[in-house]
């Protein structure tokens, strides 16, 4: 668990120096930013393990920040809050939290969910493909879409988009798959691992982003199956 690196962002520094100071006992390496677009500039720049991230910020607040942030980056986010309603709890996860707490809080409960989504991620980690695995994930390419896990790239109509690695893997196994519906559950066990323990709408908001950046191909389209799941059409032959 040490060494792990933690951005603070809140444009409270009492709460930030806190925070510090609990994490730093836990062995963790700590950065603080006092608003979004600073935090942004930070992550663009180093590597971190986790962001604990407030809403209530002025100029940028931290669904904002978040929204920006998942355009490039899957980083394990636990966003803070003095608003406990469940609709905002919804609303975080939706913006692709992967926890949410409420203000005020236990410091040592905040250490407990960031150790929580550390064990899940060491749970997750996938080492390197060999080249016999890569040799076994060619590119796929379905007119004007081109994806590939050599090297992380999609395309459409010949134009690099700017996704993270979880949805340019989940992008590639529904496509790998076409015509087959696949439910969130078994979206979770396939690209989040079976260990997993987070919220199926994991699977819905990065549907979301991918949808969002993909737009609609002429043959073929990232769908919906109501009250089942998901699938990459593409039309029938024959």
């Amino acid at each position: 668990m040490s060494n792990r690196r933690i951005l603070i962002v809140d444009d409270d520094d009492n709460i930030c120096q806190l925070l510090t100071l609990y994490l730093q006992k836990e062995n963790y390496s700590t950065t603080i930013c006092h608003n979004g677009r600073d935090a942004l500039r930070v992550l663009k720049e180093s590597p971190y393990d986790l962001v604990v991230l407030d809403v209530m910020m002025p100029e940028m607040d931290g669904y904002e920040t978040l929204h920006a942030l998942r355009s490039f980056s899957d980083i394990p986010v636990i966003m803070l809050s003095a608003r406990g309603e469940t609709m905002d709890k919804i609303s975080g996860l939706n913006y692709g939290a992967d926890d949410y707490v409420t203000k005020p809080f236990e410091p040592q409960e905040l250490i407990l969910r960031i150790k929580a989504i550390f064990r899940r991620s060491q749970s997750d980690f996938h080492a390197p493909p060999t080249v016999t695995e890569i040799d076994r994930t060619p590119d796929l390419t379905y007119n004007d879409l081109f994806i590939s896990l050599h090297n992380y790239i999609v395309k459409v109509d010949g134009k690099k988009l700017d996704m993270p690695p979880k949805e340019i893997e989940l992008l590639y196994f529904l496509a790998s798959h076409p015509m087959e519906v696949f439910t969130r559950e078994q979206l979770l066990e396939k690209i989040w691992n079976s260990s997993y323990q987070g919220d199926t709408r994991t699977v819905d908001v990065h549907i979301k982003r991918i949808r969002e950046k993909l737009g609609t191909g002429k043959t073929w389209r990232l769908n919906t199956v109501w009250g089942v799941g998901y699938k990459f059409e593409v039309p029938q032959k024959g």
